[in-house]
């Protein structure tokens, strides 16, 4: 096989494992359900969760690449060879093609809004702000063309190469990404009544958070510290893969997940002070993107500057999450099949533009399908595949792969995890990571199906 490739720069490694992690995401439901569920009182929720559940298996994660240099199909038989733990690296590949039917045309209607609000198509009157939505979603013309442009953009980059491509765009892409939500988030905090938005999303409201529902609380806490981070499909195992041991991977997880918290609470900065400043009242999912905000911009003082700037920063947030995934998709053939990364780019690209026209048609042309009740549609059983079973039980599989004796040992995880520079991974969780987390991802898994279907 060919010498592996290798990031050139730990920033790079940074950037592109947070633009995996950072996604649509952290813009919209994030803020949203901070505000509902009481301000503070969710953020403490979060965080417990994150540190507790999400912080570790992203670093379990990046310890199997590192430690195999392999994907994830091939890092379990790197690490354990001739045992049963390399029937499970077909998550990876099933688990990032699941995730890119539907978020790549996601990806297209955020360029779309940022096209729409540059050209004034999005300028109209109140009233009609949601036909825009709802035209582009009936147009399966339109929406396969924003679909394409978003594929074969990102695949581009792949094509590039990992150091002269996937690292270099990604890591502007990030900078940028991060200047921009600075700028909109202290633009939102100068309107006039903007506090008010601020002490609704960030001040402590126990009774809000009672009126919404303790156990809701705390499954929407758990979900969204467990899913932020985009783990158990093994996109973050790749990363692992191309890093070297300088520093600890306690260190280097620590500060993407920092990163990405800062981003989403960053979008709430952007978000409610702007509802509140125009007498706004927030609401849930793309009805707040696509809708809600439009009408905001057009009623600001240099809206369409500040629109085309906001989806500016949806299109980086959602095309650094396409780009980080499929360099994951690519990389599985590279190391599996031994082909050309041209080869890989090529064949997927196809296929995968192929597999994105369910979640297109789903929304016109085959609308009668709703496979999970009334009002679904094939995106939302896209995402519920991935969401409610492939993530979990991705997670659960690097969990036990790494923490029991039958898989590729705790002893052996902590030696790959604390090598380097910088802070060393705690060992007195040893116990609850053997015992405990296996069974709260398991209660995740089947809460899941409870909250689908019951």
């Amino acid at each position: 096989m060919a010498q592996r490739e290798q990031l050139a720069s730990r920033l790079g490694f940074l950037f592109l494992s947070a633009g995996c992690a950072i996604g649509l995401g952290n813009v919209w439901r994030f803020p949203f359900i901070t505000g509902k569920y009481g301000g503070a009182v969710f953020l403490v929720a979060y965080l417990v969760f994150l540190l507790g559940m999400g912080l570790p298996i992203l670093i379990m994660e990046f310890t199997v690449g590192r430690a195999s240099r392999r994907n994830m199909s091939r890092a379990f038989r790197e690490l354990k060879p001739g045992s049963r733990w390399s029937y499970f690296g077909c998550f990876s590949i099933i688990g990032s093609y699941a995730l890119m039917m539907f978020y790549i045309p996601v990806a297209g209607w955020m360029m779309y809004y940022c096209w729409a609000t540059v050209t004034g198509t999005l300028s109209v009157p109140v009233d009609q702000v949601p036909g825009v939505f709802t035209g582009l979603l009936s147009s399966p013309g339109t929406m396969l063309f924003w679909t394409l442009v978003a594929s074969l953009g990102c695949f581009g980059v792949c094509a590039l190469g990992l150091q002269k491509g996937v690292e270099r765009v990604v890591k502007f892409m990030m900078g940028g990404l991060l200047v921009i939500v600075i700028g909109l988030a202290v633009h939102s905090l100068t309107l006039p009544g903007s506090l008010e938005g601020v002490a609704f999303y960030l001040v402590p409201d126990l009774q809000r958070a009672m009126d919404a529902g303790l156990m809701s609380l705390i499954n929407d806490a758990m979900n969204q510290a467990f899913f932020t981070l985009s783990i158990g499909i093994g996109a973050m195992c790749i990363f692992g893969s191309y890093l070297d041991r300088s520093n600890t991977l306690t260190k280097e997880s620590v500060f993407i997940v920092s990163l990405d918290t800062f981003v989403a609470f960053m979008s709430g900065l952007i978000i409610f002070p702007a509802c509140f400043a125009f007498g706004v009242q927030p609401d849930a999912g793309p009805g707040l993107v696509f809708i809600t905000l439009p009408n905001i911009f057009n009623n600001m003082a240099g809206g369409r500057f500040w629109g085309a700037l906001f989806f500016v920063f949806m299109s980086a947030a959602a095309l650094t999450t396409v780009i980080a995934v499929l360099e994951n998709i690519i990389s599985h053939f590279m190391d599996t099949y031994e082909w050309s990364r041209k080869k890989a780019v090529k064949v997927n690209c196809v296929v995968l533009t192929l597999c994105t026209l369910p979640c297109i048609l789903g929304f016109n042309l085959w609308s009668e399908f709703q496979p999970l009740g009334a009002g679904s549609t094939i995106m939302d059983l896209e995402d519920f595949i991935i969401s409610n079973n492939l993530l979990p039980l991705g997670s659960l599989i690097f969990c036990l792969f790494c923490c029991q004796r039958y898989g590729w040992g705790w002893d052996k995880f902590i030696a790959e995890a604390d090598a380097g520079a910088g802070m060393k991974f705690p060992k007195f969780l040893r116990f609850y990571l053997t015992w405990i987390l296996p069974v709260v991802l398991l209660v995740i898994f089947v809460e899941g199906y409870i909250q689908k279907f019951f």
